[in-house]
């Protein structure tokens, strides 16, 4: 059973919980707590150590290195400037989690992104702003393809492969009270790997990204961090350009975060966005930056495409020359094969929307 969810924040948070809140401590309590639990974290280097001195990182950092079960790896094999980018949980190879979400602190909200949300907040109790994100859940051989793309990961970084020995197979293993939309449904998997001496580039997220664009009949969703990718915008404009081109929309934040990635992201989008509008005589292409009912801004980080009912895709590619080319990624996509798993997509767009 192949299980995709749209990510939802159902859990509720309890003050009388007896498990500690941080991630950092809770995976550590986790493997004290099972003898049999090996983990491994493998983390994009360069993004590793500029987070070593924010809060308790740094404590929490030592106390995996010193755990004999608990195996972190500082992922290098990458060109400059590029990032290990892939958001991919793997459990015993039978469930996993593929999605746009880091693990780091302002991820949690709820969809409804409330302008009055007392749980959204930092440790220090400070409020943050609204956030939009997705991931999805999968069991079944899906989930073990994951799991061999995360040992080649770690091979390459230099993990020590005896540590990492194939899981045995483990019966059902779906999350209790997690719902689930499709069953006994094929997901492909679309990676990114950069070019390297020892590595030979593999592009099948951009190359997806292009044919779903082609390939959508009446409609168009995505949502994505940036949109600044010559080659999907050439895409959408062919499709604009047609006798008959289908409704796109495009979700985007208003603009982006730091103070580089504003300049460089936000200008690439106003230059793309204005050549597309002159494309578009049917009036078929918007895009739109999400608020919440009181305006304020919800920044979106979600990463995802659907193409009628026909397509469904989530994972950790951005629109943008960097992420399609340059970072590793890995995305999930299904194609349905029946009307309910149908109804099932436009009901998941519909709810976004």
């Amino acid at each position: 059973r192949d299980g995709v969810v749209e990510h939802d924040a159902r859990i509720v948070l309890d003050n009388t919980v007896s498990q500690p809140r941080p991630l950092g401590r809770f995976v550590h309590d986790l493997v004290e707590a099972n003898p049999a639990l090996e983990v491994f974290v493998l983390r994009w280097d360069t993004g590793a150590i500029k987070s070593l001195f924010r809060g308790s990182t740094f404590f929490t950092v030592l106390r995996w290195m010193r755990h004999p079960r608990i195996h972190t790896k500082l992922d290098g094999h990458h060109p400059t400037a590029a990032s290990h980018h892939q958001k991919i949980v793997i459990i015993d190879d039978c469930l996993a989690f593929c999605g746009g979400i880091d693990m780091t602190a302002e991820r949690w909200d709820t969809r409804e992104h409330l302008d009055d949300q007392p749980l959204r907040h930092r440790p220090g109790g400070q409020p943050y702003k609204p956030w939009h994100d997705a991931i999805s859940a999968v069991q079944g051989p899906v989930a073990g393809a994951l799991g061999v793309l995360f040992r080649e990961r770690w091979r390459a970084a230099g993990g020590d492969m005896a540590l990492l020995p194939d899981p045995e197979p483990s019966g059902p293993c779906w999350p209790d009270g997690l719902p689930i939309d499709f069953e006994n449904i094929e997901v492909g998997i679309a990676r990114t790997f950069p070019e390297m001496d020892d590595q030979q580039p593999v592009y099948e997220s951009e190359a997806l990204f292009l044919s779903q664009i082609a390939a959508a009949r009446h409609t168009l969703y995505i949502e994505s961090q940036y949109f600044a990718s010559r080659k999907i915008a050439e895409a959408i404009a062919r499709r604009l350009d047609e006798a008959e081109p289908p409704e796109i929309v495009i979700i985007n934040p208003v603009s982006a975060q730091g103070w580089l990635e504003p300049l460089a992201m936000d200008t690439a989008r106003a230059r793309l966005m204005e050549a597309l509008r002159r494309r578009d005589r049917h009036g078929r292409l918007r895009m739109y930056h999400p608020h919440t009912a009181g305006g304020t801004p919800i920044y979106c980080h979600a990463k995802i495409l659907i193409a009628d009912g026909e397509v469904l895709r989530l994972g950790s590619s951005n629109i943008n020359n960097r992420s399609l080319r340059l970072d590793t990624e890995c995305d999930l996509s299904i194609a349905p094969t029946d009307e309910g798993q149908r109804a099932c997509i436009v009901a998941i767009r519909d709810g976004l929307l």
